[in-house]
Formats: C-alpha cells, sequence, structure tokens
C-alpha cells in the first residue's frame, strides 16, 4: 500500500475514530493522541491491512483498544460537561430550552451509568451509525450478543429516564 491509497482507504475514518476517542476518554488531546497512535499503528503494518475486509472497522477496533488501555493506565473516571452541549432552539422559548437542556442533562447522566460495554455498544450503533458486522469487528461479540446489550443499554436508558420523569411528576 503506497501513500496514496493509505490517504484513500484509512484517512477517510478519521472523524469517526476521533469521535470514538474522544467519546470514551472525555478529554480532546488524549483523544488526538489516540488517533496518531492510530495511524501510527495502522502505516507501519500497512502491508497487512489487505487482509481486513473493512479497514476502518480494524481501526475502529485499534482505537477502542488503545482508548481501553489509556483508561486502566489513568484510572480516569470520565463525565460528560453538559455545558459544552449545543442547543438548537432557536424557535424554542426559554422554558422548552430548559426541558431540552433538561432530558438532555437526565440521559447524559443515565448513559454514564452504563457498564462499558454497553456504553460503547449504543455509541457505535446510534452515534457512529456503524453496522452490526462492524460492531463485531470491532469489539469481537456476537452479533447475537451485540443485538442484545443493545437492546439492554437502550432498555435501561429509557426505563431510567421514564422513572425519573414519573417521580418528578408524582
Amino acid at each position: 500500500m503506497d501513500i496514496q491509497e493509505f490517504k484513500n482507504t484509512v484517512l477517510p475514518a478519521k472523524h469517526k475514530l476521533y469521535r470514538l476517542a474522544h467519546f470514551m476518554l472525555q478529554n480532546k488531546e488524549e483523544a488526538e493522541d489516540i488517533l496518531q497512535d492510530v495511524f501510527l499503528k495502522l502505516w507501519t503494518n500497512k502491508h497487512k491491512l489487505h487482509a481486513y475486509n473493512s479497514i476502518e472497522a480494524f481501526a475502529m477496533s485499534i482505537t477502542k483498544n488503545l482508548c481501553l488501555d489509556k483508561i486502566k493506565a489513568n484510572k480516569h473516571k470520565h463525565q460528560v460537561d453538559v455545558h459544552q452541549l449545543e442547543i438548537d432552539s432557536q424557535e424554542a422559548n426559554p422554558y422548552q430550552r430548559f426541558e431540552l437542556a433538561d432530558s438532555v442533562n437526565k440521559v447524559q447522566n443515565l448513559l454514564a451509568t452504563l457498564p462499558d460495554q454497553q456504553k460503547l455498544i449504543l455509541h457505535l450503533r446510534d452515534v457512529e451509525g456503524c453496522s452490526y458486522e462492524e460492531i463485531e469487528q470491532i469489539t469481537n461479540l456476537s452479533i447475537n450478543n451485540i443485538r442484545v446489550i443493545l437492546s439492554r443499554a437502550r432498555k435501561n436508558v429509557r426505563d431510567g429516564y421514564l422513572k425519573m420523569e414519573n417521580y418528578e411528576l408524582g
């Protein structure tokens, strides 16, 4: 694989890889470092990349593993800073904007309480839009197992949200 082929096949996944690293680490600089490490690993092993069905899925797998290593090394608990979220609500009144921000905050808190595996699979499927086959390659789990984990993650978030809403109303 020459440099041009590398640019055409690997670099288009850059933003997806960055989002995954940033999601897992919750730190912009660490995510950028991981992304550089991923590209370095891919470049040094460029002669082996033809063996993979999906180079993007392989890159996502490398990113996931490097992030997990980084988390273990730092013993770093990540939290989402809800204040950085932008809410596009030009037509909404202040009450509606508050309600929307409150709902986003609740969902983010619920996502933070999910087990890491559920969090990762939910992110890959619902945020990144990965297919089940890509998630299978990234996580080394069977598609049936991925479907079960994804279903449980969605159910946990939905049930937790409804419980919070009902608690506030009651």
